[in-house]
């Protein structure tokens, strides 16, 4: 009988020296975020434990900064010189114009009709040319690619390449850090392009593989989800969902294969527990989160068989405009 070989794994691509590397390189602005443990949170959710990962308290109130700036790091000397292109609900724009500003580089941002007007005001602020198009995230993703390829402009598309997943798994790295046995045996991370779970998921499942490592996504924008499971890429019709940052309809091809391996489950939360979740923060761990931000809230209040765990999740953004704040936070 032949003797058949099994061929080695793939490595992954996202590196575990480049997160490492990240983890001092990226400004110290973003990095060692605040966390903690909220009693009076996971008492409300049913949870042992809940661990708070808080990457709202920085200029940018998300952890977008976090792989921005690790993806400069990596390719300035490539890019000096170029105009940049990004497309984004908000959080990854005004990331994008951070970067940018500090190094004198045009950033043109493509984002939707309906984008949150407190995001786009604040990368208008900070010197991004902003062009409104399409009624969706994906729609003016369309428009972006096609105006770098009649310009020449180069897109920098969350998701796709991989430092800026490595910069975001630097949060895997301050949630482990101190050498001791984590203090959660599930981690809950938002799914919306895949940088925030694949680049987290990478470091965590290397450095702690009895952690579960769970996406959340908002049900009425599951492509990422399906995709995930299906092992392949589905495309949506529509992502209707108050969560505009994690409301993607096309996947990131690569974002999705980055999953295998990384992602233990993927979890879908509803509009109202998305609502609820964000009542819930503010009332008692006093803290503004947007609705993306609290997708690992919302799986605990929806999600029975996380009752009675240790969980830990990452409270990933806070641009919410006056108007979204008396609408989804008043009690």
């Amino acid at each position: 009988m032949p003797i058949i070989e099994t061929p080695p794994p793939r490595p992954h691509r996202l590196s575990l020296e480049a997160i490492d590397a990240a983890a001092t390189l990226i400004h110290p602005l973003f990095r060692n975020s605040p966390q903690f443990e909220c009693e009076p949170l996971a008492h409300a959710v049913g949870a042992a434990s809940l661990l708070l990962k808080l990457e709202t308290a920085n200029p940018l109130r998300s952890f977008k900064g976090r792989g921005a700036d690790f993806f400069m790091h990596r390719n300035a000397a490539s890019l000096a010189g170029r105009t940049l292109v990004c497309a984004t609900a908000g959080n990854w724009g005004q990331a994008m114009a951070w970067v940018c500003r500090a190094r004198g580089w045009p950033l043109v941002v493509y984002s939707a009709t309906t984008a949150n007007p407190l995001k786009l005001e604040r990368m208008r602020a900070m010197g991004a040319e902003v062009r409104l198009v399409g009624d969706d995230f994906d729609a003016s993703k369309d428009a972006a690619r096609r105006f770098c390829d009649e310009s020449g402009a180069v897109f920098v598309e969350d998701g796709r390449d991989a430092a800026i997943a490595e910069g975001a798994g630097t949060i895997g790295v301050e949630l482990l850090a101190g050498g001791g046995p984590p203090a959660f045996d599930v981690l809950l991370v938002p799914l919306g392009n895949g940088a925030l779970l694949t680049g987290v998921g990478r470091w965590v499942k290397a450095h702690a593989p009895g952690v579960q490592v769970i996406g959340v996504a908002a049900a009425a924008a599951d492509a990422m989800a399906v995709s995930w499971r299906e092992g392949r890429v589905i495309d949506r019709d529509s992502a209707r969902t108050i969560a505009d940052g994690i409301a993607v309809r096309r996947p990131v091809p690569e974002a999705v294969a980055d999953m295998a391996g990384t992602v233990d489950d993927v979890l879908l939360v509803n509009e109202a527990s998305i609502e609820r979740a964000m009542k819930l923060v503010f009332a008692t761990a006093g803290l503004v989160v947007e609705p993306a931000g609290v997708a690992g809230i919302a799986a605990a209040i929806e999600h029975a068989p996380l009752r009675g765990r240790r969980l830990a999740t990452v409270l990933c953004g806070s641009n919410l405009t006056e108007a979204q704040m008396a609408r989804w936070l008043t009690l």
